[in-house]
């Protein structure tokens, strides 16, 4: 995916140091993902009775077992949606269950940024998957963390959104520099508003030959029942909804709003 971006920008720019973001927009299918990943119990579909911008969006559930001990993710992802010195823009819809308790405070993440470091020189703590931007929402408050460095010495913020309204739809659209110093920059937009800029923030890990590509995943990732081990009140099912998604270049590319819905598929392209 990268590389006839990095070579159309060299020959149309000389002495260009920036990759851009690969353009991908996705109006509420399960066409166009690299994969869907759905753990134990939970579920991802296609429906359309809810959506954003209509007929129809993606649809994720799980639901708590206290006999297990793996992992909660219920999410479709993207491939290679940035490397370490790369500029983009991510957007997405969201709606959680109208029936979504906020009265609990463990993590459910709706975002996150991933990719398998294990043969990173830098990582010597053994970890294969590691997160660096996550988005998720703790009772009724949105969050969004940095995170970066040594992925094993890393350098953590956490930064709030804005509050979450179940049963409504809520639209997220991040701009990141993305850099393993303290020169990456983070801007996010809540609902059509600026909410968050951060600059002169660590972003990702430590990559000197940019070889590792990130994932960009979108859904439900019950993290807090797995992390603490339990499960907070009474919900043992949760579910929630996400529509037009996109990456790219500009803040357009990932508007929910601009995602075209003539063709449920995926648009644009490299």
């Amino acid at each position: 995916m990268y590389t006839p971006k990095v070579v159309a920008l060299a020959l149309l720019v000389p002495g260009l140091l920036v990759i851009a973001t690969p353009i991908f927009k996705n109006s509420g299918t399960l066409k166009g993902w690299d994969g869907i990943n759905h753990e134990h119990k939970g579920t991802v579909s296609q429906v359309d009775d809810q959506s954003y911008s209509p007929p129809t969006s993606i649809k994720m559930t799980q639901t708590y077992d206290a006999s297990y001990t793996g992992r909660y993710h219920s999410e479709v992802y993207k491939k290679d949606v940035y490397k370490v010195g790369d500029d983009g823009y991510y957007g997405f819809a969201f709606r959680l269950d109208p029936k979504w308790d906020t009265s609990h405070g463990q993590s459910y993440n709706i975002a996150q940024f991933i990719s398998n470091l294990k043969d990173n020189p830098d990582n010597t703590c053994g970890d294969d998957w590691i997160p660096s931007g996550m988005i998720w929402v703790e009772k009724d408050q949105l969050y969004i963390r940095s995170k970066g460095g040594n992925m094993c010495k890393s350098v953590l913020k956490k930064y709030t959104i804005g509050t979450v309204k179940p049963g409504q739809w809520h639209r997220v659209i991040l701009q990141a520099k993305w850099r393993s110093d303290s020169t990456g920059y983070y801007k996010v937009w809540f609902d059509g508003k600026e909410v968050l800029e951060k600059s002169n923030i660590i972003t990702t890990y430590n990559d000197n030959q940019k070889k590792y590509g990130f994932q960009f995943r979108t859904g439900l990732y019950a993290n807090g029942w797995h992390d603490d081990k339990h499960m907070e009140g009474s919900q043992g099912t949760r579910q929630l909804w996400i529509d037009s998604v996109g990456t790219g270049n500009t803040y357009e590319d990932a508007d929910p709003s601009n995602v075209a819905v003539t063709d449920r598929g995926v648009h644009g392209g490299l």
